[in-house]
């Protein structure tokens, strides 16, 4: 098998090079830079590769027909094109935007390639992609994303791992995008940041996902990452609507429609709008598994729109904010409400045959003897609770946070009681978590869970009902999203060391940083890396290593603690 010997450094900056040749142009050599305008002003990106085909995709702005096409090479000057595919087309009338993609096939296991479109005579930047390995394999580098918000700041984390990040793979853990309008959250500094969201309103038609998702592959450094390596995506809830579910939404509300066409309009737009395979019938079906080499199975989990019930609302709980929590009856009724309610057996957030699935592919993992197994999973899998904030909290801040808003009073005092940190998470549907549980633990699978949406670094045991460890979680910080307690961020007060102190299952906890995990796999470790940058608010930043993890294989029988490396 021949592979080209450039760096991953070098290969970007001869894809720099080579879209100089073709008439972008880059003052910043080795860098990618977009084009400002023009056919193809959306960047190029590359997803879902398997070992001999990978998806590519652009978008064309004022398509007035003719040719186009995609070519692929092994070298960036494109003297060695090994794929090329394209056709005349002829419009009525000129096209203002629309998307090209092409499944390049009968490509090389683990190769990496450069790529360009070409709409009659011009040329897109040059973006580089790879297929995944087969056979023995020494080390796979993943970077792990989720949460990019782009009126609430700048995509300074997306630019840092394109540059520096050296990855043969990006998962993008869902919250691509939000569909909140201007004034909504997190946009109170868009204005500023000339980042303010478009369309001017929350997204309910086809037409107003499509165009969300143009203005975000309009960002220089969101092209940059897309252009550096293949990526395969899933979505959480923001995609459709916030905390979204089997039949609805949280943010999907009268007068706005039906769930069904909101979330199918949602749906066609995504898979216009990334380089993903497209499954033949129900779109929702977003979910599989992908091989990499003799080192790991990956398996992308769809736990939104197939089968998740409805969240269990906190207004459930059983008590009112001023009961006592040394009362033996009141705690009886907590543990009620958390098994009977919360726990109830019939709730399911991935299902039946999504778990089955799972376990078919852990288990021919783990009988080939691959070392790992990842679940690319989108809200906190671990057990969490909050901490009794009624304690932790420094008074003045509960006063400050609860002078207002009697919903925060009652909040804080519910914390009392060890309730879920957050419902809309597997906490949320603790019977489903343990039926996944068992099923790996049938086959005999340790697993590394790999999640975004909580918007900061935790590094978590996966432990179930009877205390046997399953596996590690490695979340990610977010893109810029802010964190959960932003609204409440004071000097002193560290909820990350609160969430710590208060459960046994979570080793780290970060809440105040934005970044991205570098997951680097090898025989004998997983390293992961937690990537943070200092801003992003400016595009003037610098980034940092936050911490370091290892995982070693289990070895007979026996899973592996996570260990702190740095």
């Amino acid at each position: 098998m021949t592979k080209t010997n450039l760096t991953r450094r070098s290969a970007l900056i001869g894809a720099a090079g080579a879209g100089l040749a073709v008439g972008a142009c880059s003052p910043k050599p080795g860098v990618f830079q977009p084009v400002d305008n023009g056919t193809f002003s959306h960047g190029v990106a590359s997803g879902d590769p398997d070992q001999t085909s990978v998806m590519l995709w652009t978008a064309l702005t004022n398509d007035g027909g003719g040719y186009r096409g995609v070519e692929v090479a092994r070298d960036a000057a494109f003297t060695d094109i090994v794929f090329e595919q394209g056709g005349e087309i002829t419009y009525v009338m000129m096209q203002p935007l629309g998307t090209l993609k092409i499944l390049a096939t009968g490509l090389e296991p683990g190769v990496r390639y450069f790529y360009r479109f070409r709409l009659n005579d011009t040329y897109s930047p040059v973006g580089v992609t790879a297929t995944l390995p087969e056979g023995a394999l020494d080390q796979f580098r993943i970077g792990v994303f989720s949460c990019s918000n782009f009126p609430a700041g700048h995509f300074n984390v997306y630019r840092e791992a394109a540059d520096n990040g050296e990855l043969d793979l990006v998962i993008h853990l869902g919250d691509y995008f939000y569909e909140y309008g201007p004034g909504e959250y997190a946009t109170e500094q868009s204005e500023a940041m000339n980042r303010v969201p478009f369309p001017a309103h929350e997204l309910l038609t086809q037409a107003d996902y499509v165009a969300r998702h143009a203005q975000y592959k309009s960002d220089p450094d969101l092209q940059a990452l897309h252009a550096a390596a293949p990526w395969i995506l899933s979505w959480d809830d923001h995609e459709t609507a916030n905390d979204a579910w089997r039949g609805g939404a949280e943010n999907h509300n009268e007068g706005e429609g039906s769930w069904q066409d909101r979330r199918q309009a949602a749906l066609r737009a995504w898979y216009d709008w990334q380089p993903v395979r497209e499954p033949e019938t129900d779109l929702r079906q977003r979910r599989g598994s992908y091989e990499i080499g003799d080192l790991a199975t990956l398996c992308l989990l769809e736990s939104r729109l197939i089968a998740r019930d409805e969240q269990v609302a906190l207004d459930s709980f059983p008590l009112t904010s001023d009961a006592d929590d040394t009362d033996p009856a009141n705690l009886e009724a907590v543990a009620t409400w958390k098994r009977d309610v919360v726990g109830a057996e019939d709730r399911t957030l991935l299902g039946a045959e999504q778990i089955a699935d799972i376990q078919a592919a852990c288990g021919a993992s783990k009988a080939a003897g691959k070392p790992w197994r990842i679940l690319a999973n989108q809200v906190i899998m671990s057990r969490v609770n909050f901490p009794n904030f009624a304690k932790e909290m420094p008074g003045w801040l509960r006063w400050w946070a609860t002078r207002n808003s009697e919903f925060a009073r009652n909040f804080i005092m519910s914390t009392r009681f060890d309730i879920p940190f957050n419902l809309d998470m597997w906490d949320g549907y603790p019977a489903e978590r343990e039926r996944l549980f068992a099923a790996l633990s049938d086959v005999d699978a340790d697993i590394i869970t790999l999640t975004g949406d909580v918007h900061s670094f935790w590094t978590n045991d996966l432990v179930d009902g009877d205390g046997h460890r399953i596996g590690t979680e490695l979340v990610g910080a977010s893109v810029t999203s802010p964190s959960p307690f932003s609204g409440f961020a004071a000097p002193g007060v560290d909820y990350g060391k609160m969430m710590i102190e208060a459960n046994a299952d979570v080793a780290h906890c970060n809440m105040e940083d934005h970044g991205y995990i570098r997951l680097t796999l090898t025989p004998e470790a997983a390293d992961a890396e937690y990537i943070r940058v200092n801003d992003i608010l400016s595009q003037d930043y610098r980034a940092s290593l936050e911490s370091q993890w290892r995982i070693r294989p289990a070895s007979g029988g026996a899973v592996s603690p996570v260990e702190r490396v740095s």
